[in-house]
């Protein structure tokens, strides 16, 4: 089972990741001003993580793979890693759908 691992950045901004059974990083957040809005962030993750629509799959500029998982208004609540393939990328997305619904919370 994966874990929400979160924590308070130098930017005094609020952070999650995503974390697989592993400790591999499968999403990342963007900084929240408040700790209860990242808790609402991992809620929204939670929720559309099992959509497959929610996923943007993405070329970055030198070529590797990435995700993004948008909730329902479009709004992105998860960033992904870079990948060396479109194929891990997919993996990273099905993880993401494995781990994110049932996925405990631990501060850092």
């Amino acid at each position: 089972m994966g874990k929400f691992v979160t924590k308070k950045g130098n930017d005094g901004q609020y952070y999650f990741n995503l974390k697989a059974d592993n400790g591999q990083i499968i999403l990342s957040s963007e900084g929240y001003s408040s700790s209860s809005a990242r808790e609402n962030g991992i809620e929204s993750v939670k929720t559309n993580a099992p959509n497959g629509d929610h996923y943007d799959r993405k070329t970055s500029s030198n070529g590797k793979y990435y995700f993004n998982l948008k909730a329902v208004n479009g709004q992105i609540i998860g960033k992904s890693e870079l990948y060396e393939s479109s194929s891990s990328r997919d993996n990273g997305i099905e993880s993401v759908k494995k781990n994110a619904p049932d996925a405990t919370i631990v501060e850092e």
